[in-house]
């Protein structure tokens, strides 16, 4: 017979999931409701509101995927990508990768424009794409991305794509609740995140949204979307079916309260407060790191994720030994570098909840301590 499962309370400072606020750990042990109850129902329209909030859209096809926020990016690029459709898909890290095999998997001709993994997306690489792809129909980059620290300029790429008559599909997984994004005022098409990173929610959902132009792009089709649980046209009457909604699949109620409640939290406080207390204590850690420890992200100012830091790893340092010490010795969990930084970086994260001066303090202290053990 087993026990009871017992997980130690770790803090998370790594690139997703964080710390969950503790009053939407309390949510999720709400009585269960099922997926077409009335109450729910109404839960489903609060969260459709509360996300448009977030998200700085008006889009009424705004909503939430019942997984994590890799079903969100399969589910733009499935729904808005036929056989053949030239796509470009601008890639400087492993998510951005991702949305690349996605596309091609899903029979998009892919174009890719390539940029250094620790740096923004070069708007002029971009343009130079589209001018020798001019019957591009889609743009998809990452604006924050989670294995480097880079934070592209998703205004000005988009509006390059529009320039060119391409729809733009933006992965805001990493940036969505911790760092500016308006998405009606730098007209982003679709755009799809997750619940565990700047939200302090539970991992699982993926919020998303669908503009005018997408939702038209997506009824215009001449063939079948490739996927069942991702078609938009099956999800459109579940979520925003008019008197009666009709079933799709068995959404899990839990989880929906606490996104409720996270995304509740996160109004009470503001959204641009939000955006400037993530900066503020990013800024914080920087400083004590560089003063402190000689450690500084590689990814440069101006392009950088506030509240999730690449940070460079000296030479002589087994990376791997370090994390694995703040985990057994200070209960603490940084990340690792994924692809071409594998090895090279460390990632930290200040996300959501855990956005705090106590966090940084608790970070650099727990960090010079594990280096001196070196």
């Amino acid at each position: 017979m087993y026990e009871t499962f017992k997980p130690v309370n770790r803090i998370l400072m790594g690139p997703g999931p964080a710390n969950v606020h503790p009053k939407v750990l309390e949510a999720l042990s709400k009585p269960t409701l099922g997926h077409l109850d009335p109450q729910f129902i109404q839960l489903m329209e609060e969260i459709k509101a509360l996300l448009q909030y977030t998200f700085k859209t008006n889009n009424e096809h705004t909503f939430v995927i019942s997984g994590p926020g890799s079903l969100g990016m399969e589910a733009s690029l499935v729904n808005m990508i036929e056989e053949g459709d030239k796509i470009i898909v601008c890639v400087g890290g492993y998510f951005s990768n991702r949305m690349a095999q996605i596309a091609e998997k899903v029979g998009g001709n892919v174009v890719l424009v390539k940029e250094n993994w620790g740096r923004a997306i070069s708007p002029e690489k971009l343009e130079d794409a589209l001018k020798q792809n001019p019957d591009t129909k889609i743009v998809a980059f990452v604006h924050a991305e989670t294995s480097t620290g880079a934070l592209s300029d998703a205004k000005t790429l988009s509006k390059i794509a529009h320039n060119y008559n391409a729809l733009v599909i933006a992965d805001v997984v990493t940036s969505l609740g911790a760092v500016d994004l308006f998405v009606d005022d730098w007209n982003l098409d679709v755009v799809y995140s997750c619940s565990q990173k700047g939200l302090a929610c539970v991992a699982g959902m993926s919020p998303i949204s669908f503009s005018n132009a997408a939702v038209q792009h997506i009824k215009n089709r001449k063939t079948k979307i490739k996927s069942w649980f991702n078609d938009f046209n099956l999800l459109e009457p579940y979520w925003f079916g008019e008197n009666k909604r009709a079933y799709h699949h068995t959404a899990p109620a839990n989880q929906f309260y606490a996104l409720h409640e996270a995304l509740s939290i996160l109004k009470e406080e503001g959204i641009e407060n939000s955006w400037k207390r993530h900066k503020e204590n990013s800024n914080k850690l920087i400083s004590r790191l560089k003063d402190e420890l000689n450690l500084e992200p590689i990814v440069p100012t101006n392009e950088r994720i506030p509240h999730l830091l690449a940070i460079k790893v000296p030479d002589e340092i087994d990376e791997a030994k370090v994390r694995k010490d703040l985990l057994d010795k200070f209960n603490l969990e940084i990340g690792a570098g994924l692809g071409d930084l594998a090895g090279k970086v460390w990632r930290i994260g200040l996300m959501g909840y855990n956005s705090n001066e106590k966090m940084v303090d608790y970070c650099v202290d727990s960090l010079k301590k594990a280096l001196n053990n070196v």
